[in-house]
């Protein structure tokens, strides 16, 4: 049975919500300019604020490959990504929102407290279709200042580490190579990687010790 956010997200790209038959979002000029976010991205509870970012791979035949991540920005996890060797795309970034919203909280159709998506101002995460899309499953778009990246320091360190500890010291001849190998990166990432402001425990350690309640993970 196709999940209801899959199906839902599949009538947004559709046109179908939004119409007079289907009038679950206002009209564009009705949705106000994403909040931005200045200050700390770390907080004190899972599931209060996501952060989102993005990455290109270089492999040794020429192709790159995109991803795209979403994080907790207390437990730091890994909880979704998204990869392509084309441009990571509006309707890449809400099937990002799907994935993650799942690995959370299973097939839910909406978010029963909403959730920050901290992200920087790229075109694919300030799309109006991404924000209305994110609004209706309970996701509060907020945005960094413009070049100001620090102001999403959680996703910046994620991409060195990324880069550091899993991409320069795995093969990666094609793209097919690299994007077969980003879940077990994640995995390990998740399960083994050590965080100095989670008194250095992995994301999943800090989570299994210190989980305040059932969330599908």
């Amino acid at each position: 049975m196709i999940q209801y956010l899959i199906w839902y997200r599949r009538l947004f790209a559709s046109g179908h919500i939004g119409s007079p038959s289907f009038p679950l979002c206002p009209p564009a000029h009705e949705i106000p300019d994403t909040p931005r976010h200045d200050g700390r991205v770390a907080v004190d509870r899972r599931n209060t604020r996501w952060c989102s970012d993005a990455l290109e791979i270089a492999c040794d035949n020429g192709e790159k490959v995109r991803v795209a991540f979403a994080l907790d920005c207390c437990d730091r996890e890994a909880m979704g990504h998204v990869a392509t060797t084309g441009g990571i795309t509006a309707e890449d970034v809400r099937d990002l929102m799907v994935a993650t919203v799942e690995h959370r909280f299973g097939p839910v159709n909406r978010l029963a407290e909403p959730i920050e998506w901290l992200t920087d101002n790229g075109s694919p995460y300030v799309a109006g279709e991404t924000r209305r899309f994110a609004r209706d499953i309970g996701l509060l778009p907020r945005t960094t200042p413009v070049s100001s990246p620090q102001s999403n320091g959680m996703a910046e360190a994620f991409v060195r580490t990324l880069k550091r500890d899993y991409v320069r010291v795995n093969p990666r001849p094609d793209a097919r190579t690299v994007i077969e190998q980003i879940p077990a990166w994640l995995h390990h990432y998740n399960e083994v990687h050590p965080h100095k402001a989670l008194g250095y425990r992995s994301p999943r350690e800090y989570i299994q010790q210190t989980r305040e309640a059932p969330s599908g993970i």
